[in-house]
């Protein structure tokens, strides 16, 4: 446990997105026992431009100008910050050595305006954790001189042809100089390794309270109870870049007495796919979060159709803990974030496997297994997310003392 420290959070996602964000919830969770400055990404010039008629690019506009305060109380021992200075877009830049000068000019604005505040709250023998800016966070060490300096990596963004132009080349100066990297998936402790011998596996957390039918009543909604079973059901967005429609297609046509339930947003591909002709599959559109687990709970077989690519293949799958935190029967892509889920979940790659361990998973399930599931995705909570951190870190501040 880390308490009654100072701790410093800078990443690629700003407090006010609209989306869920890792990042935002385990700077809550450290806030619990210590003081937490989230510090949002700075205005960019290209931004300031393209998107100026935006209530977000307002604000920061409005912060740069002195017209609003950027240091914002979230609670009792978190603060965010919208950082007044703006960024020069280098992106485009081609030539590593006008980047990286540029880069560190841009590093140096972005950190003054951090040790401004470092100075108004006090901060002192502070710890810097970097959620995925490779860039900004070149030189963090050296503008910031923090007591210890976590990278963490949960998206494998060099794969992003925005990240991949520079990040290829600086993402790996950037874990060498971490006294610490964290990842969320065994793909990325992996990679990380190749760079220093302090990267490590910890998993991730989610909301483990609202998918847990033990401390409330969860009750199926109206129209899903009156679907006839047994249901193949799937929460999220339904896009055609991380999902194999070919997977769904299939299963729905080969097993016409199953019910495919999908709950969510869909792309154009979706939309207009053949699954919308299929008198087994029910499209059931958008839900607000606080309702995904209703939805879950009428599931007899939960499943993650993934696409298995650079963009899926190391992502951790929040949905996955949310299935088994409510004792689901998973069939999943066997990506290598899902070795994590091996000893609970029914991995496939082709449409055929799917047929095939969806029919296990109905064939097989049972009570105790039921309850064994649970335990895993209820374990996966943000609380446990953020001690398997601190471990980390205090693991290697032990060795280096």
């Amino acid at each position: 446990m880390i308490q009654n420290r100072d701790i410093i959070v800078i990443g690629i996602q700003a407090w006010d997105i609209e989306i869920g964000s890792n990042c935002k919830n385990i700077a809550a969770e450290f806030s619990k026992h210590n003081r937490v400055l989230y510090v949002n990404p700075p205005l960019d010039r290209i931004s300031s431009i393209r998107d100026r008629k935006s209530k977000a690019i307002q604000k920061r506009l409005r912060i740069k100008k002195g017209f609003e305060e950027g240091l914002v109380p979230i609670s009792e021992n978190l603060w965010n910050l919208y950082p007044s200075t703006m960024t020069e877009s280098i992106n485009f830049i081609s030539q590593p050595k006008l980047f990286d000068v540029l880069n560190k000019r841009n590093g140096k604005r972005f950190c003054g305006d951090i040790k401004k505040v470092i100075n108004k709250l006090n901060f002192k023998d502070y710890i810097i954790f970097n959620d995925s800016s490779m860039f900004l966070g070149q030189h963090i060490k050296e503008f910031l001189k923090p007591d210890f300096y976590t990278y963490y990596m949960r998206d494998f963004l060099t794969k992003n042809p925005y990240w991949r132009k520079n990040g290829v080349r600086l993402e790996p100066k950037l874990i060498k100089a971490a006294d610490c990297v964290v990842n969320n998936s065994t793909l990325y402790t992996e990679y990380g390794k190749e760079f220093t011998p302090n990267s490590y596996m910890v998993g991730q957390g989610c909301d483990t309270s609202l998918f847990n039918d033990q401390v409330r009543e969860i009750l199926v909604p109206e129209d899903l109870a009156v679907i006839k079973g047994p249901i193949i059901g799937y929460v999220g967005f339904l896009s055609s870049r991380r999902l194999s429609i070919a997977i769904l297609e299939h299963v729905a046509s080969t097993r016409k007495d199953w019910s495919i339930v999908l709950v969510g947003p869909e792309d154009d591909a979706f939309a207009t796919s053949s699954l919308h002709q299929m008198d087994n599959v029910f499209f059931l559109g958008s839900r607000d979060a606080s309702e995904l687990p209703n939805y879950i709970k009428g599931f007899d077989v939960a499943v993650n159709p993934q696409l298995i690519n650079d963009a899926t293949i190391g992502n951790y799958p929040r949905k996955i803990d949310e299935y088994l935190a409510l004792g689901k029967p998973t069939v999943a892509s066997a990506t290598k974030a899902m070795e994590y889920f091996k000893d609970y979940t029914y991995l496939g790659k082709t449409p055929e496997d799917y047929v095939e361990l969806i029919e296990r998973a109905l064939k097989e399930d049972t009570p105790k297994l039921q309850e064994q599931r649970k335990a895993y995705g209820l374990s996966h909570s943000w609380e446990n997310n953020v001690k398997e951190i601190y471990n980390c870190i205090l693991k290697v501040q032990k060795a280096s003392a």
